[in-house]
């Protein structure tokens, strides 16, 4: 019944938003005299700000068609490379450029679409021939395709490399680096010719009882039994996978917003000055950024609950009892991977610690295959979009990709 009247009222938003842009769209209009008399601009500006909240949104597009190498425009292309139920491979290749390290960007399976790390790849694109995991939202997977869960996860990334071949390099951004710190160690234990020569983890919850945040708070307050009664919904029969249990996407973004709501409330006070004021460029710029930040997916319920359950909870892989379909997972299985940890100083959704504690449990790793990375001033979002991650962080793991490739 929770999917049911959330679709219900997202319909009736869009209908309202619908309207909304209509009655700004005219009293923008130069050619309407209304919208020069009675405070037309300011109405037409609250409206533009109601119907971009109000208004429905789909998968976004990365949208590259070039970047820029050597001083030299360079034509770029997506290409699905590998296809499977709740994921594909996809790869930017770029006209006429070979030789670059290959790097595969590991999106997160957290609310949120792949195009979350756009900024991420575009930096990247230069320096790397890039691949990156494009999740499925799982409403769209008919219940005939299976579950998908942690382990699974696990096993689409080592398809992933194998389909890469040897030699590639793996960037996890924030919850993904559990899982992918879980195939290099699987991977390594089976010297497996396709492990990544380096691992970069960037604001990963690898042991989330170091510096914990509200995020991982919530998590460890409630029983989860909570978690099965309170956030899973079922999906309506409108969508292919009517019948998959999830953890709807509008759940997470509900919690996403929440978390700071004192701040989103002043972008869009901000945005609606813009308008008044006809800066576009500027409330263009915050539009940008919600369309992204509001576009968001479902997570299939079983991979929720276990990730729940075994990074936040129970801290199995810290613990040593983290296991892959019966496999332990051992990170002292690792001797040639050069690993990389990044965490941003201001993060609160992984804290400090939580990421550099990889480092440490890869016991039998040596020393000049271990590095660390704080970004002063950076918080969450900025260890991988924006302008701190363009000029400060990228740069660190260029080098380190470099120096192991």
């Amino acid at each position: 019944m929770l999917y049911d009247a959330y679709e219900f009222q997202r319909s009736m938003l869009a209908t309202a938003s619908a309207m909304a842009n209509f009655g700004a769209g005219m009293l923008s209009n130069p050619a309407n005299p209304f919208a020069y008399f009675g405070g037309g601009q300011v109405i037409a500006s609250a409206l533009d700000v109601f119907a971009h909240a109000a208004a429905s949104r789909g998968k976004p597009a990365f949208g590259f068609d070039h970047t820029t190498i050597d001083g030299r425009r360079v034509a770029v292309h997506e290409q699905i490379v590998l296809q499977k139920p709740f994921g594909q491979l996809k790869r930017f290749t770029r006209d006429g450029i070979e030789g670059r390290p290959r790097l595969l960007i590991v999106a997160p399976m957290s609310g949120h679409y792949a195009t979350l790390l756009r900024g991420t790849v575009e930096r990247m694109l230069p320096f790397a021939d890039v691949y990156i995991t494009d999740w499925r939202d799982a409403k769209l997977v008919p219940t005939s395709d299976g579950r998908f869960d942690l382990d699974d996860y696990v096993d689409y990334l080592v398809a992933f490399l194998e389909h890469i071949g040897p030699g590639a390099h793996m960037l996890a951004v924030c919850q993904p680096s559990v899982p992918a710190y879980a195939a290099a160690c699987l991977m390594s234990a089976k010297a497996h010719p396709c492990r990544p020569r380096t691992l970069t983890m960037m604001g990963g919850p690898i042991d989330t009882r170091e510096a914990p945040t509200a995020v991982n708070l919530l998590a460890t307050q409630r029983p989860h039994a909570w978690f099965e009664q309170n956030v899973i919904a079922t999906v309506p029969a409108m969508y292919p996978g009517a019948g998959r249990q999830v953890y709807p996407g509008f759940l997470q973004l509900t919690g996403f917003m929440s978390m700071n709501l004192g701040n989103h409330m002043m972008s869009h006070w901000e945005m609606f000055k813009h308008l008044v004021r006809g800066d576009g460029e500027s409330a263009d710029a915050t539009k940008e950024f919600y369309d992204e930040y509001r576009a968001v997916c479902d997570m299939t319920a079983e991979f929720y609950l276990q990730t729940v359950d075994l990074v936040f909870q129970t801290h199995a892989l810290p613990n040593g009892t983290m296991r892959h379909r019966s496999e332990p997972i051992d990170p002292g299985a690792i001797t040639d991977i050069g690993i990389l940890a990044i965490e941003g100083e201001r993060d609160d959704i992984s804290g400090l610690g939580q990421t550099k504690a990889a480092l440490s449990l890869a016991r039998n790793l040596p020393a000049d295959k271990k590095r660390y990375h704080m970004a002063e001033s950076v918080g969450h979002y900025g260890i991988f979009n924006g302008s701190k991650w363009r000029d400060r962080i990228a740069p660190v793991v260029e080098e380190w990709i470099t120096a192991h490739d």
